[in-house]
């Protein structure tokens, strides 16, 4: 199911930049753009989208009288709302009004998928939803088939089959690939929720293993565990995941 969706802001070239963000966000259908907060509201009166991208300062008013004046209209069913927004003081006040997420200017193009997984989440219910062109669903909960990411000046759409290891890095995680290593500052939790736990496997607090790519499980003589992968890389195991290998391995 598509989600219709209209871009609020005074700013063009920041118009121009969502427009092109959301070209790699196949479930939304933009279905028009405006400048100014009478012209928001006309807009999607008359369009009636689920989604609206929405700037907080705009000339004369700001995207709080949208809301307001939406809000009165009867008969009327409220977009969900994205703010996008370079002033971060508003923040607070945008999820008080239940806004699904709150992009603060400059954002990345994985911080707006995550606004949009939001927004699809709210959007569709669950038996309704279709995939992700990155992802997947499995017993109603969507993982990641690829990972999106800036490296070196490129934007990467590595899959995450390519995926050996993944280890913590203070504010970062490196991601094992075959014959390259990417950073991105992310946290190893937030990464643990986006890839299926039938292939991908915590074995520490700092370390995640791609269960294609692990050779064996050692034992060593101070009593801790390492994983070694089929490239002889060694990656620790804490004692506290051991269970979690264990039940694997039971299953299997």
């Amino acid at each position: 199911m598509m989600i219709h969706a209209v871009l609020a802001g005074d700013e063009v070239l920041a118009r121009q930049k969502l427009r092109r963000l959301l070209r790699d966000e196949p479930e939304i259908e933009i279905v028009g753009e405006c400048a100014t907060v009478p012209e928001t509201i006309e807009l999607v009166r008359a369009t009636g989208p689920e989604l609206l991208f929405l700037d907080i300062r705009m000339p004369g008013m700001d995207g709080f009288d949208v809301i307001g004046a939406l809000s009165a209209c009867k008969d009327f069913t409220m977009p969900n709302i994205i703010f996008t927004t370079a002033y971060d003081q508003y923040a607070l006040r945008g999820f008080e009004i239940h806004a699904v997420d709150y992009l603060l200017k400059p954002f990345t193009s994985e911080r707006l998928h995550s606004a949009v997984d939001r927004a699809i989440e709210r959007t569709h219910p669950p038996e309704l939803r279709t995939v992700r062109s990155n992802g997947f669903i499995r017993n109603g909960t969507a993982f990641s088939t690829r990972i999106v990411f800036k490296s070196q000046g490129r934007i990467l759409f590595l899959p995450v089959s390519d995926i050996r290891w993944i280890g913590a890095e203070e504010n970062y995680v490196r991601i094992y690939a075959e014959t390259e290593t990417h950073l991105l500052r992310d946290t190893i939790s937030h990464l643990e929720e986006r890839l299926d736990p039938e292939a991908f496997l915590r074995v520490h607090r700092s370390s995640i293993v791609n269960l294609q790519y692990v050779k064996e499980v050692r034992s060593e003589p101070n009593g801790d565990f390492t994983v070694v992968m089929v490239n002889g890389q060694r990656v620790p195991m804490s004692r506290s995941y051991r269970s979690r290998v264990s039940e694997l391995m039971i299953r299997a």
